[in-house]
């Protein structure tokens, strides 16, 4: 009876190691981009706002039929902006190897790098090829602060977002809803 008990408390701890391992296997140490996004909308060292697909004035403008496709496909743009200040340059330290981690996930997919006069920038996307589900663009002034752009859609062909481009130049869009972040880059 005592082999058994013992037997049975062996069996009992390896099982519990066994599940302790899987579940700590299964949890991603990266924190996800949308998760980064909810975790910092109420840090007052962050701007966050969403933008709609409508708000480009893109009902109006003729369109070809390749740009009708690119717009229909969008549905908003969500902004996350760390201005930075004296006050807070440690934390902005840490955002910025924060959100680097994040995005180096092999899941998103380097489309391009810019260097801007007034900021370098990063454009990652989310999908496959044939489908990107979001456009991730990451633009970083070390004096300024950074910013975070998701543009988020259905399907969304790369093709296509060049085409969206076209479409947003030809529409009497100024940028409404971009004037905090304009700001925290060109001051």
């Amino acid at each position: 009876m005592p082999k058994r008990i013992k037997m049975r408390k062996v069996i009992f701890k390896i099982a519990a190691v066994v599940v302790m391992s899987l579940s700590l296997a299964s949890c991603s140490s990266t924190q996800s981009l949308q998760e980064y996004y909810v975790d910092n909308s109420e840090n007052p060292n962050f701007l966050s706002f969403d933008l709609p697909a409508s708000l480009l004035n893109l009902e109006e403008v003729q369109l070809t039929e390749k740009q009708k496709e690119a717009v229909s496909s969008l549905k908003k743009l969500n902004v996350l902006a760390f201005k930075k200040t004296l006050e807070n340059s440690a934390e902005y330290k840490i955002e910025t190897e924060n959100v680097k981690a994040i995005l180096k996930n092999e899941k998103y997919t380097e489309l391009m790098k810019m260097n801007l006069s007034f900021a370098k920038a990063t454009v990652k996307y989310l999908g496959d090829e044939e489908a990107i589900d979001e456009v991730i663009i990451y633009g970083n002034n070390k004096d300024r602060g950074f910013a975070l752009i998701r543009v988020l859609g259905d399907d969304m062909n790369p093709a296509n977002l060049v085409q969206l481009l076209q479409a947003i130049q030809k529409s009497d869009y100024k940028g409404e809803g971009f004037g905090q972040l304009t700001d925290l880059f060109k001051g």
